[in-house]
This record gives structure tokens, sequence and C-alpha cells, in this order.
């Protein structure tokens, strides 16, 4: 794959930035200390805070959430931050949900879900579950489920879990699914196109897969992973957006596929040019830049029952 081609430099420039964070040895480090090189790089790109916008960290059961305000709020956000279940928390993705607090003007409360491998499938997926019930509970109906990752994961099985439950459906008012890992065919399309693609490569999607997955045969399970559900009837309005040099790229296009086959709302993004993990060059990359008004504006159209790509 010709890279040198397809990134420019701006972006290479955010590549390069992102390796520097990592030392030549981080694949043998421990769990723990990957955590804090990923918490170290995070910070390295971290933006400054919109200054309408206050944050409040709370625990709702056992899960910590924290609360993003910007006025008076109509609507609410429920985020779950990527970092392939085992990295990431409240402060990697901070700045991210500030700036979609601010520019949407809606209330967005993330999820600080436990992580594998001290934790394993359902775990997260019940923490975002705790999650959602209190935000509705809380705050009523206008949800909107965004995620970047193994958070778009997340809330796409959210989504479908939902469904059994009236009341939270009728909630939630959308989903914005950002380069998601769904389940796809790991040995087809992009996963092969792409599997040694910058910031993300096939090895590291089948190892972050295994470390999170319990012994046993899981069999179908769409809370793992959402593409083998076999209804997508009753889905929420979903926009996808993913990067084209991305190994997990095509399952955000088979999501799509699967939702629009099934008679519901789906818009797929494909962001030439751009890596996994480009949120955090909206500030440096033109690209990227772009891609981030986008996804606010997906956010806050959902938030008003606006479907505007037909």
């Amino acid at each position: 794959m010709d890279y040198e081609r397809l990134i420019d430099e701006e972006t290479w420039a955010f590549i390069r930035k992102t390796g520097e964070c990592y030392p030549e040895d981080a694949v043998a480090l421990s769990i723990e200390e990957q955590r804090g090189v990923y918490n170290d790089m995070a910070r390295e790109f971290l933006a400054p805070r919109p200054d309408l916008v206050t944050s409040e960290d709370r625990r709702v059961s056992d899960v910590p959430v924290r609360i993003y305000t910007a006025g008076d709020p109509s609507r609410t956000v429920l985020f779950c931050h990527g970092g392939g279940f085992v990295v990431g928390d409240l402060n990697s993705h901070d700045d991210v949900c500030a700036e979609i607090c601010a520019q949407t003007g809606y209330r967005v409360i993330a999820v600080d879900y436990r992580l594998a491998p001290e934790h394993q499938h359902p775990a997260m997926s019940e923490d975002a579950w705790t999650a959602l019930r209190w935000v509705v509970a809380t705050y009523g109906k206008g949800v909107v489920l965004m995620g970047d990752s193994a958070g778009a994961n997340l809330c796409a099985a959210l989504a479908h879990a939902a469904r059994a439950d009236t009341e939270l459906s009728s909630a939630v008012m959308g989903q914005v699914l950002i380069y998601g890992a769904f389940g796809g065919d790991i040995n087809a399309g992009s996963y092969l196109e792409h599997a040694q693609a910058p910031m993300l490569t096939r090895d590291e999607i089948l190892f972050y897969m295994d470390v999170r997955r319990p012994k046993g045969d899981l069999g179908p399970d769409p809370t793992f992973a959402p593409l083998q559900d076999k209804d997508f009837t009753g889905l929420p309005p979903t926009v996808l957006v993913s990067a084209d040099c991305d190994p997990v790229r095509d399952d955000s296009r088979d999501y799509r596929d699967r939702i629009q086959a099934a008679g519901g709302k789906a818009y797929w993004i494909n962001e030439p040019g751009l890596v996994h993990g480009f949120l955090r060059a909206r500030h440096s990359v033109g690209r990227a830049r772009d891609s981030f008004e986008r996804i606010s504006a997906a956010v806050e159209a959902l938030g008003q029952g606006i479907w505007p790509y037909d």
C-alpha cells in the first residue's frame, strides 16, 4: 500500500509525533505501563477546554462518569472512549468531549468502563448499559450515543441491546460511531488491504480482540461484535465515520449496509488519507479538522431529530 501517496504531510507529522510518545520496547511493557504511555501520549495532544464548558465527576453505581455542560442542555451525548478496551479513561478523551459539548450545546457524559485484561467481556458492555440507564432515568429522552474505536463498538452494542427496553429505545435518538471495529471479517477487505497501516495494524486488532474475549466459545454475540447480530431492524439513525487507511474501515461500511438492508437509516463517511485515531489530529491536520466538524454536525443533527443525509 502506497501510504506515502495516500497520506499527506500534516497527517504524517501527526503519525510521527504519536510514535515519538512510545518507547521502542512498548510491546514488551506491562498493561499498566502501556496505560501510562497511552495517557502520556493523550496529554501531548490535549487541547484546552472551551471556556464555557464545566465538568463534574461522579459515580453511577460503581461506574465513574464525567458530566460536561455548557449552559442549559436539552440533549445528552453518552460517550464511550477508544483504546482497544485496554487503555484510555476519562482524561484521555477529555478535550474531545468538552469540544463536542461546546459545539453542540448538549450535555456530554463520558463513561469510564472497566478495562481488559483485568475485566473480560461483558464487563465493558455492562458498565455502558448502567450508564445509559442512569442517563435516561436522570435526564430523560434525547440521547445520542457517540464513541470512537472500541467505544464505537460499545455504543453500537448498546443500541442493539436497548431495543429490548421500550424506555431506552425510545430515548436514543441516534448514534455517531467513529472508526469502530464491529466484528467484521478479519480475513477480507480492509483488514488485509491495510494490515500494516500506520497507527493500527491487523495484528494489534487481533490482540485487542483476544485480550477482551473470555475463555470458551462465545458464539454469535452482538454485545461483543455487533455485526454478528442477525437482526438489524429498529436501530436508531446511525452515522459512521471511518479512516480510509485503517484495517477496520470496512466494518463501518458493512454496518451501514446491514442497517439499510433492514430498512433503517445509516450513513457512512469514509475520510480519505486519514488513519485510525485521527480525532487527536483535529487541531493540526486539516482533513481531521474537517472530519471533526462533520462529526459534531452529525451529533447535533441527530439530537434534533434531523436526518440531513437523504
